[in-house]
C-alpha cells in the first residue's frame, strides 16, 4: 500500500504545481472498485484502487491513470502493486450539435514478480451529443496501432437526474463491438454489453465524490467468452466509489 500513497502524493502535488504555472484545469480523482474489467474482460476480481489526474486547456487534455491492485486475483497478480498505467492525449472540440473527442492512449503494464506485459498504443474518436429530457449518446471508436493492431467500438446511452443542485443520479447502457483478434472464436462482431447507475454528489466548488454499480456480460458468448470457457468474461457485477478535486 505505500506505493499507492507514494503514487497518489504524486498525483495531487503535480496538480498542485502545475495549476497556477500553467493556468490549466487540473482534477485528481481516486477511485476504489470492487474489481477492474475493462470491455467486459477481467483483470482482477478483487478489489482495486484507481488514481488518476487530469489536465485541460481549451480543448486540449492529458491524463495519466493507474491500476493498483489491492487484491491479487487467484495469485496471477502481485498485491500491492500497479499493473497498468495509462497516458492519454485528447483534443476536444464542437461540430454543431456534435461533440467530438480525439486522442492517443499510450498503456503500459509495469513488469512486477507476478509478470508483465508489452505495451501498447491506440488511436481514438469520440461523438457525442446531448439529447432533451436529460439523456446523451456516445459513440467512440478505437485503433489499436501496435500490439493488438485490432479495432474496439462502444454505442452508449446514458441519462442523468438532478435530484437537486448538488446530487444526480445517472443511469447508463452500452454495447460494444470488436475485431478478429478480440473475439474468442477469431471472427468479429458483437462483444459485451454494460449496465449502469451511478449517484454523483458535489460537496462544494472543488471536491466531488460517486458511487456506481454496474452489471457487464457478452451479447456474444462465442466472442467474449466466460473465463471457464478459456475466455476473459469472470465478473458480472461490480462497483465502486470515487473522490475527485478540483484545483
Amino acid at each position: 500500500m505505500k506505493q499507492f500513497f507514494l503514487a497518489l502524493a504524486v498525483v495531487l502535488s503535480m496538480g498542485a504545481a502545475v495549476q497556477p504555472v500553467l493556468a490549466v484545469d487540473v482534477t485528481g480523482t481516486v477511485d476504489l472498485n470492487s474489481a477492474y474489467v475493462w470491455r467486459g474482460m477481467t483483470f482482477n476480481d478483487g478489489w482495486v484502487a484507481q488514481p488518476s489526474i487530469d489536465i485541460t486547456k481549451g480543448g486540449f487534455g492529458l491524463n495519466v491513470w493507474g491500476n493498483f491492485d489491492i487484491d491479487d486475483y487467484n495469485d496471477t497478480l502481485d498485491s500491492g502493486e500497479f499493473s497498468e498505467i495509462d497516458l492519454t492525449a485528447s483534443y476536444g472540440f464542437t461540430l454543431g450539435m456534435v461533440d467530438v473527442g480525439v486522442g492517443y492512449i499510450e498503456y503500459l503494464f509495469p513488469t512486477t514478480d507476478a509478470g508483465g506485459a508489452p505495451g501498447t498504443r491506440e488511436l481514438y474518436i469520440s461523438l457525442g451529443m446531448a439529447l432533451p429530457a436529460g439523456f446523451s449518446v456516445a459513440f467512440d471508436v478505437y485503433r489499436d496501432i501496435d500490439e493488438l493492431k485490432e479495432w474496439y467500438s462502444s454505442l452508449g446511452i446514458t441519462y442523468v437526474y438532478a435530484i437537486n443542485d448538488k446530487l444526480n443520479l445517472e443511469g447508463g447502457a452500452s454495447m460494444g463491438w470488436a475485431g478478429d483478434d478480440y473475439c474468442a472464436d477469431g471472427s468479429a462482431g458483437f462483444y459485451d454489453y454494460n449496465l449502469s447507475v451511478k449517484l454523483g454528489y458535489a460537496i462544494d466548488e472543488a471536491w466531488s465524490v460517486s458511487a456506481f454499480i454496474k452489471y457487464t456480460d457478452a451479447i456474444d458468448d462465442d466472442n467474449l467468452a466466460d473465463v471457464n470457457d478459456g475466455g476473459l468474461l469472470d465478473v458480472n457485477t461490480y462497483g465502486g466509489l470515487s473522490v475527485s478535486y478540483a484545483f
